[in-house]
């Protein structure tokens, strides 16, 4: 039997966790033991050497309840992605805070309470301190999630707030009409078609669905007052966007700082006195590689990248109904490749 020698180096990470990085002479990767059982084959990967353990949880792009699997996919859905995050931090007895760090234009309404459910939920059994870094954007849905933190750090750069809710509904009957498309659509129920892109809505549609947008809205505002309280002008929540600065003088943030300062206020709170570089981990896929902690995972489908041609109001249109979302500009839908 012939031997083939490989020479490793086992290199402890972190004083007291006995985690350790396997490395070679083409990649660097943590140990391949599953943090938990329901935390599926996300593995805490260090990004940053110290001694104490911070982890890191990104929450990136457009923020839909939607698997983003395709034939040329590379993303898969962030609600679910989040909660197995969240299962492998709390099942790491050597994490003692964590740091969501958001980058998000906002999403779906659903997916968008489903997630902060997920945090508050984690945050009271876990007993871990929460901090969310608001990167270059952080609005709509996207905020409400940050919010349920027990801290919120935004750069002054950052854009934040636009707090509301919206619809995507075009009529396109015109549209359709040039190419001589003629809807012919059987129904039983007046308002079966409700919000269908082949004709206007009538009038009392259009108060049907916005007693569900201002419902939907209602309950936003509701749980960030609740876990901001210091947030309390109206128009806050009347949809419009905030720098960083701004949004700390409406009581949005607590702290004007950036993602290294956030680790550190995280690192202060979940080790008192600490004073030392804290360690920070980050959950990854093993195929999905973070060497720094603004590391990204790609969370947009190929096809949804710019190779088929976009239209206006037709591709927006596939957007989830009720959305808490900042999009001025008409071709978002594709960063969640729709």
């Amino acid at each position: 039997m012939r031997l083939v020698t490989i020479v490793l180096a086992l290199v402890p990470v972190l004083v007291g966790c006995n985690r350790f990085v396997l490395r070679s002479q083409v990649e660097t990767r943590l140990d391949t033991t599953p943090v938990s059982p329901t935390a599926g084959n996300v593995r805490p990967v260090v990004v940053q050497a110290g001694a104490s353990r911070i982890a890191v949880l990104d929450v990136d792009g457009l923020i839909l309840n939607t698997p983003f699997v395709g034939p040329l996919s590379v993303g898969e859905n962030p609600v679910a992605l989040f909660r197995e995050k969240l299962e492998a931090v709390a099942c790491d007895p050597c994490v003692k805070a964590v740091v969501l760090r958001v980058n998000s234009p906002g999403g779906g309404v659903a997916a968008c309470i489903a997630m902060r459910h997920d945090l508050e939920r984690f945050r009271e059994r876990s007993k871990l301190p929460v901090i969310a870094c608001l990167m270059d954007t952080a609005t709509g849905g996207a905020y409400y999630l940050a919010s349920g933190a027990d801290q919120v750090v935004a750069g002054p750069a950052t854009v934040t707030g636009g707090i509301g809710v919206l619809l995507n509904l075009f009529n396109l009957q015109d549209l359709m009409a040039q190419f001589n498309i003629i809807p012919q659509s059987i129904k039983a129920g007046d308002l079966t078609e409700i919000g269908t892109s082949a004709r206007k809505l009538t009038d009392d549609e259009k108060k049907l669905l916005q007693a569900m947008a201002d419902e939907f809205h209602g309950q936003l505002i509701a749980d960030v007052k609740r876990a901001r309280p210091a947030a309390t002008e109206a128009a806050t929540f009347d949809g419009r966007i905030f720098t960083g600065t701004q949004a700390k003088a409406k009581g949005l943030v607590d702290h004007i700082g950036d993602l290294d300062e956030a680790i550190q206020l995280a690192a202060g709170m979940g080790c008192p006195g600490l004073t030392a570089r804290p360690g920070v981990v980050m959950y990854r896929r093993g195929n999905d590689p973070a060497r720094s902690v603004y590391a990204i995972t790609p969370n947009v489908p190929l096809q949804g990248s710019g190779l088929l041609p976009n239209l206006p109001g037709l591709d927006r249109s596939k957007l989830p109904t009720f959305l808490s979302v900042w999009q001025p500009e008409l071709t978002l839908e594709k960063m969640g490749g729709k």
